[in-house]
């Protein structure tokens, strides 16, 4: 029921961060936050997922 709740644009965002988060491998609040700082143009999307997804993670100190 929630779901009814968020408007147009936000049911928009959602939907292009899930096929974004599908696509590339990111996790869906990866691609949201993508969203948030870049807006919606789809090839930078993808450039920056994609960098995102092969970032490897900082190694944990010993």
């Amino acid at each position: 029921m929630g779901e009814d709740r968020k408007s147009e644009p936000e049911r928009q965002k959602e939907l292009q961060a899930q096929a974004l988060a599908r696509e590339t491998g990111i996790t869906r609040d990866q691609a949201l936050t993508l969203i948030e700082l870049l807006g919606t143009d789809r090839s930078s999307l993808l450039r920056e997922a994609n960098i995102l997804k092969n970032r490897k993670p900082p190694s944990s100190a010993p």
